[in-house]
């Protein structure tokens, strides 16, 4: 008999692996689109396990309150990806725009980076989390360079070269951090493992700790795109598919940043160690800033919410720089609301470059006249991620600008100086996009575009209940998390 494995952890992990692997063999891209959104759920539902079932740890993988956060989040938002992704390749298709031949791999590549994902997550084990990040970087470079125009292949080159350089320094980071470890519990495996080394963390040297931080934050803080570490992720966004865009945005980032959270962890943990807060305040401030003056700037609908997507991954990064509960706690919103809200803008524009044949923002104007489904979708969308209420990127910001007054003033006007950039920026392009005499196909939402916006409803949907209400359990699970985090 085949014994079919128990552990919620193998089961997660195992979906997407097997789902991978058999949509490799599938020639049609409408059947493997189907078996794509199946697998998905599958794994979703295999993450709700966690919240009855946790595993115990191993040397490779475990669970803990802050990782099984984002692998539900992760499950969810590659699950709604899945679902837009159907659709929108379909369209691509129709119009001639993707040959069959190059979707071939594309659902199985779709499945092996939310496998790389869910496996950095749960990674116990830092040489299986950079692993799990380098095999992403990789799936997604092939993803990126679908449409095999030479702006793509451009854009897949300086993304696969830009962090490879991050996750070779990130290497190194690792490497130091393992000869920190082993004189407090000696050579191994264990030397590697979280679980073993958060514990002992006082005792290892505070300056290969100081040094490998360095190099972990400069590795995966370009994965992250913080600034000045950002340049790959406008071209890749802006030239591979908008699926693809959107699972970037809302997931990988976070993949990312998890991994320098955790590491911030480990010395924060250790007394000796230099304070990894002022380094993160640095580069947080400055990727908001940087990003906010930058939407000016941007006549490509999808590489302004590339750097939209720098902006939000900035006031993150700054919050978990600041520490403490009510930071980390909006940090830790702050991911969530993103994730939805920015995956949702790309669906949202993944269709009107569709319906509109262009991504050139001076081309598109009046869609709310001539498609009122998808224009008033896009306005609340855009409300929505300029952090105004009632919606749940308010409520973080908010959380996180109080606490910043409240322990340093000058930081906190700052903050309050790239927001208010970053809101102008989106106010203004959002009028000129959404209002004024329709350019372009002037046809009406046909309903095909109506059932396609259902994951987009359920994103916008999700933000708004967190910017009014958030249950009580997950309050205390947000607090509990923010006090792990130091």
């Amino acid at each position: 008999m085949i014994a079919i494995p128990t552990d919620p952890i193998a089961v997660i992990l195992g979906l997407p692996l097997i789902a991978a692997a058999a949509l490799a063999t599938m020639p049609s891209h409408r059947m493997s689109s189907r078996v794509n959104v199946l697998a998905a759920f599958a794994t979703l539902m295999a993450c709700l396990q966690l919240f009855w079932h946790r595993p115990e740890p191993t040397d490779l993988l475990f669970i803990d309150d802050f990782n099984v956060y984002l692998v539900m989040l992760t499950a969810f938002v590659g699950f709604t990806s899945s679902i837009f992704s159907a659709g929108y390749i379909a369209h691509e298709v129709e119009i001639g725009r993707l040959a069959p031949l190059y979707l071939r791999f594309y659902s199985a590549m779709f499945q092996l980076l939310q496998f790389s994902m869910l496996l950095a997550l749960v990674a116990n084990n830092l040489g299986v989390l950079w692993v799990a990040v380098e095999a992403a970087t990789l799936t997604t470079v092939v993803m990126v360079s679908l449409y095999r125009t030479r702006e793509a292949i451009e854009a897949a080159w300086k993304y696969f070269i830009l962090a490879s350089v991050g996750i070779s320094l990130a290497l190194f980071g690792t490497i130091l951090i393992y000869l920190a470890a082993q004189p407090a519990i000696g050579p191994g495996i264990a030397a590697m493992a979280w679980t073993e080394i958060m514990p002992r963390a006082n005792q290892m040297a505070p300056e290969l700790l100081n040094l490998a931080f360095v190099f972990l934050l400069v590795g995966y803080g370009t994965k992250v795109g913080l600034f000045p570490l950002h340049a790959w992720l406008p071209d890749a966004h802006s030239e591979g598919p908008t699926p693809i865009s959107a699972v970037l945005s809302g997931l990988l980032l976070n993949v990312a940043l998890y991994a320098v959270v955790r590491f911030k962890m480990l010395l924060a943990a250790n007394g000796e160690a230099l304070s990894p807060g002022p380094l993160m305040i640095a580069v947080g401030l400055a990727s908001l800033i940087f990003a906010a003056v930058m939407l000016y700037r941007r006549r490509d609908i999808k590489r302004m919410f590339a750097y939209s997507s720098i902006e939000h991954m900035g006031i993150a990064t700054f919050a978990f720089g600041m520490g403490g509960p009510l930071a980390n706690f909006a940090g830790l919103l702050h991911m969530g609301m993103h994730s939805l809200t920015k995956s949702a803008i790309f669906f949202t524009v993944g269709h009107i470059a569709q319906v509109k044949g262009t991504q050139r923002m001076d081309d598109i104007s009046g869609l709310t006249v001539s498609h009122p489904w998808l224009g008033w979708t896009f306005v609340i969308a855009v409300l929505a991620i300029s952090g105004l209420p009632p919606f749940g990127l308010f409520m973080s910001e908010f959380l996180l600008v109080t606490s910043s007054f409240a322990r340093a003033p000058a930081l906190a006007i700052l903050l309050v100086l790239g927001l208010l950039l970053g809101f102008a920026a989106m106010v203004m392009r959002v009028q000129s996009l959404a209002f004024g005499t329709p350019q372009g196909p002037t046809h009406g939402d046909t309903m095909r575009l109506k059932l396609s916006l259902i994951p987009i409803l359920v994103h916008l949907g999700l933000v708004l209940v967190a910017g009014l209400w958030l249950p009580a359990p997950l309050v205390a699970w947000f607090q509990a998390v923010a006090l792990m985090l130091g």
